[in-house]
């Protein structure tokens, strides 16, 4: 398949399933309740920390998290300390999460966001459009988000181990890109500088469309990947990121009935 034939391919794909009555289930349907920046890039920011495991249970998480912070996650936050998270969320469970480690996640959200104003002045702080990719702002990032005493695990990524990011990925995708799916908000950081949330429902369709031959799903096979859509569409590499993983979330849509393998 030549490239122009994919990019058609994948256009006609986006412009019939990027919309919001195909993003059920997918922990990305919290964000559309929360208009004001400052709530939506915390509800964002757990969401996707959340996003791994059986998508039941990332929906069921996310939402008990967000119950309690509810009506504004924001003032939660400011109003917490480290021993009341603690105690507000004493039992949680997801997968290798538990209360411990969401308490020091929510923690160092709080305290980004009394050093720098926001999680997006943080990223900001971090980010230059010099680099050639938003890999040295996430480093960043992550730096501040991990700081103190009490660790959140993996519930943040940290690139420098070379691992994929996806949620982390997922997470810049949701903020920063605005269609009629991701809801945006986040300036100043430019679309082509996005590296594709790369987990294994992305990685098999992208062996299938030849973007990549590499067997792990880590940071360089996502840049790898990235740079492959880049040669499609060079100042959106992400834009088919959710149109292209529905095949891998939803029951009612098969990958292989419109895109055949490629041999």
């Amino acid at each position: 398949m030549t490239p122009e034939k994919l990019q058609q391919k994948l256009d006609n794909l986006y412009n019939k399933y990027n919309r919001r009555r195909y993003v059920h289930p997918d922990p990305l349907e919290f964000l559309y309740s929360y208009k004001e920046i400052r709530e939506r890039e915390i509800v964002g920011l757990i969401a996707s920390s959340l996003a791994y495991g059986r998508v039941a249970q990332i929906l069921k998480s996310v939402s008990l998290v967000l119950d309690k912070m509810n009506p504004s996650p924001f003032i939660f936050l400011k109003d917490s300390d480290y021993n009341s998270i603690y105690n507000a969320f004493d039992g949680f469970k997801h997968r290798f999460a538990g209360s411990g480690e969401l308490a020091a996640f929510l923690f160092g959200i709080k305290n980004v966001i009394n050093r720098f104003g926001s999680l997006h002045e943080c990223f900001l702080a971090g980010f230059s459009k010099n680099n050639e990719n938003v890999i040295p702002a996430m480093t960043f990032f992550s730096t501040q988000l991990t700081e103190g005493k009490n660790k959140p695990g993996h519930l943040v990524a940290l690139p420098e181990k070379g691992s994929a990011c996806k949620r982390t990925n997922l997470f810049l995708r949701w903020m920063i890109r605005k269609d009629k799916v991701d809801p945006g908000g986040w300036a100043g950081i430019p679309l082509s500088k996005l590296i594709i949330p790369l987990d294994t429902h992305m990685h098999k369709i992208s062996l299938a469309l030849n973007l990549t031959k590499r067997k792990q799903a880590n940071m360089v096979t996502a840049l790898e990947i990235t740079a492959g859509f880049k040669r499609l569409v060079h100042e959106d590499p992400v834009k088919y990121d959710f149109t292209l993983t529905r095949f891998g979330i939803r029951d009612d849509m098969d990958i292989d009935s419109v895109i055949p393998r490629q041999s």
